[in-house]
């Protein structure tokens, strides 16, 4: 919704915005404003049109899956637990569970929400919602045609390791990964999730 200029926004006076980029994923707005000492100042904010969505699916052996592809922004390959983007007013677990599906094939019988987080909030307003889905069931992947995409199954205790000591690198897979260990071990995850998380940590 489009505010009359100028307005309060917190200790902030925001004198106008302009949209200085916009396509169907982001919008680079530019304002000038007031800083909460009185100074007039500029700041750049990248607006999401989607949720940021990530699952963390793991088997009754306490495995997972991970999704490896080359990220354009950070030219680098990355291994991810899978993860998207989900509408603004979309349920967020009708798209984790989308996710997951076109990513990996697998659909999922049990979900549990493990987190909800802003990201990079000095810049975006992006934020994400993750789950852990249990009782897998296999079957067709269907990926964008645009994406190269490589998926390998590996043991939590692996994951677990790979985010320690930094081969992975990607923030919703980390954030999911140790949500899920100390959930795990405080008990807010069902016991035989909690189990397996905590066989594979120990």
């Amino acid at each position: 919704m489009t505010k009359p200029h100028p307005y309060a926004l917190g200790p902030w006076t925001v004198q106008n915005t302009e949209t200085r980029y916009d396509n169907p994923w982001i919008r680079v707005e530019h304002s000038e404003v007031t800083h909460p000492d009185g100074t007039p100042g500029i700041y750049g904010v990248i607006r999401f049109a989607n949720l940021a969505i990530g699952v963390l699916p793991i088997d009754e052996d306490g495995h997972v899956w991970l999704v490896g592809q080359h990220r354009f922004p950070a030219d680098a390959y990355s291994w991810e637990l899978p993860e998207g983007g989900s509408p603004r007013g979309e349920d967020p677990l009708a798209g984790a569970k989308r996710e997951l599906q076109e990513e990996t094939g697998y659909t999922a019988k049990d979900w549990h929400e493990l987190s909800r987080f802003t990201i990079s909030n000095s810049v975006t307003d992006e934020e994400a919602v993750c789950f852990i889905a249990a009782g897998l069931t296999p079957g067709q992947s269907a990926p964008d045609a645009s994406e190269d995409l490589t998926v390998k199954r590996v043991s939590f205790h692996t994951l677990h390791e790979d985010v320690l000591n930094g081969s992975i690198t990607d923030s919703l897979t980390i954030i999911m990964t140790l949500m899920a260990v100390q959930k795990a071990l405080r008990g807010d995850l069902p016991p035989a999730i909690s189990t397996l998380i905590k066989r594979q940590v120990a």
